[in-house]
């Protein structure tokens, strides 16, 4: 559960980073409740998931999720511009997410035995 927790917490993350953007300085009302809403239950699961999951796997986690998605979120939705490296780097930045995860699992195994 606590990765479940932790991948929600991420999602949360960009959410509350697009809401920060559309808030414009939270001047709009409603786009300002929704990313404080986000902000709350984001770093609510993030600590959650923290119980169960190293603090620096957790955190690379936590931020790479956030980071990729609201770069991907910006280019969709917001007209930021879309290269081959930035491409390529948002790869290498989930490829690591998915390392640290799989890293994790097997050493909570060794530490099992």
């Amino acid at each position: 559960m606590a990765w479940f927790y932790l991948i929600m917490a991420g999602l949360s993350e960009i959410v509350w980073a697009f809401g920060l953007k559309e808030s414009h300085g939270f001047t709009m009302v409603g786009w300002s409740l929704l990313t404080i809403a986000f902000l709350i239950v984001s770093f609510g699961l993030f600590s959650i998931s923290m119980k169960s999951i190293p603090i620096g796997t957790a955190y690379a986690v936590f931020t790479g999720i956030g980071a990729a998605g609201t770069a991907i979120i910006g280019m969709i939705f917001l007209s930021e511009g879309v290269s081959f490296w930035k491409i390529i780097s948002l790869i290498v930045l989930l490829t690591g997410i998915i390392g640290l995860k799989l890293v994790d699992g097997n050493e909570s195994e060794k530490e099992a035995k």
